[in-house]
């Protein structure tokens, strides 16, 4: 009879002890996920990228693998790990949903939509790191992922279609390299998009420099006029850019005027910018060449009721094709940011026409 009474007394002890045991685990379950999501917000602050642009919820939510941290010696500071392979960004860019630029351009010509673009350039000021031609702005980081995340029937948000792998081997190595290289260092940035989301291709002013194959570019551009063919454009521009300037790039449009803005950190004076803007009749079509700026100003102008196009490069782009050069050149007479020196030496121009479309000067 002791003996069965013993048994009894053991066996719910036992039970007793792992029920603390569990509790204990359920515990040291939920500090270790505390001590997760304080890595997750870490893993923004990297390579002096500054994490306060981003909303807290966002920092939580999303999944990296653990290995995309990695601690240097002797150093404080926190790197993304580049040879992290178990990333789920890997996921997210076999999913993503990329249109063509040929499919950009007639969702352009024939529904008459707007498109806003991100870049690389577009991805780091979001995160609050600057670039060669603009300051890092909290407004512009809250703008840019704002336009992003946006769900605007006929607003297309392009980004480079690159992204995706099943573009890559369109473009020249060097290109691939480059994007390459940026996926591996700023993995972190790409999961702002969602792959149940359609998105555009940004290159589609891209259309001659980064292609392997350039032998139907002619006939890409002849598409790509079809934009403005017959129409009365303004085009907001950096003050040095020159769109169309001695090119027959709009050899096709009804009328043509302009609004000149600083070549560099214009969204510091993005309202006058826009102030200026929304004075123009809605009938024209408003073409954007003023980097990030453009990217929210085309957002802000198609929301008020116009159609936006943020044409970035295009008459760059146009001018290597016509002088069929193999990399990129400066150009007299306009302002080239990708090429050393091109910002700096940049030709007067004579041409009265072109003075004659300027109708607002904002710098």
């Amino acid at each position: 009879m002791k003996g069965i009474i013993i048994n009894q007394f053991f066996f719910f002890f036992l039970i007793i002890i792992n029920l603390v045991i569990i509790l204990d685990c359920l515990a040291l379950q939920c500090n270790i996920n505390n001590e997760f999501q304080i890595s997750n917000e870490q893993i923004f602050c990297l390579k002096n990228e500054k994490s306060n642009n981003i909303d807290s919820i966002d920092r939580i939510n999303y999944d990296f693998c653990i290995r995309c941290k990695k601690k240097k010696k002797g150093k404080k500071k926190k790197n993304l790990n580049p040879n992290c392979k178990r990333c789920n960004v890997k996921d997210l860019l076999n999913n993503l949903k990329i249109f063509s630029p040929e499919d950009t351009l007639n969702e352009i010509i024939y529904n008459n939509k707007s498109i806003s673009r991100f870049g690389d350039g577009e991805f780091s000021l979001i995160y609050g790191i600057g670039i060669k031609f603009q300051r890092t702005n909290k407004n512009l980081s809250k703008k840019l992922k704002e336009v992003l995340k946006s769900d605007e029937e006929g607003l297309l948000i392009g980004i480079p279609d690159i992204l995706n792998i099943k573009f890559i081997n369109n473009y020249v190595s060097k290109t691939r390299k480059f994007w390459k290289k940026w996926i591996k260092r700023n993995k972190y940035k790409l999961f702002l998009l969602n792959k149940n989301k359609k998105y555009y291709s940004a290159f589609i002013t891209r259309f001659y420099m980064a292609y392997k194959d350039k032998y139907n570019v002619s006939k890409y551009i002849k598409k790509l006029k079809k934009i403005w063919e017959q129409k009365d454009i303004l085009i907001i521009e950096g003050e040095n850019s020159r769109l169309g300037v001695d090119n027959d790039l709009f050899d096709n449009i009804k009328s043509i005027k302009r609004i000149l803005c600083p070549s560099k950190n214009a969204f510091n004076i993005y309202n006058k910018i826009l102030n200026e803007a929304l004075k123009i009749e809605k009938t024209k079509l408003i073409l954007l060449a003023l980097g990030p700026t453009a990217t929210v100003l085309a957002y802000d102008l198609y929301k008020a009721g116009y159609q936006v196009i943020d044409v970035g490069h295009v008459d760059i782009e146009y001018e290597w094709f016509i002088k069929n050069v193999t990399s990129k050149i400066n150009i007299n007479n306009k302002y080239v940011n990708e090429v050393k020196g091109g910002g700096k030496i940049i030709q007067n121009i004579k041409d009265k026409n072109y003075f004659n479309q300027i109708i607002a000067k904002i710098l």
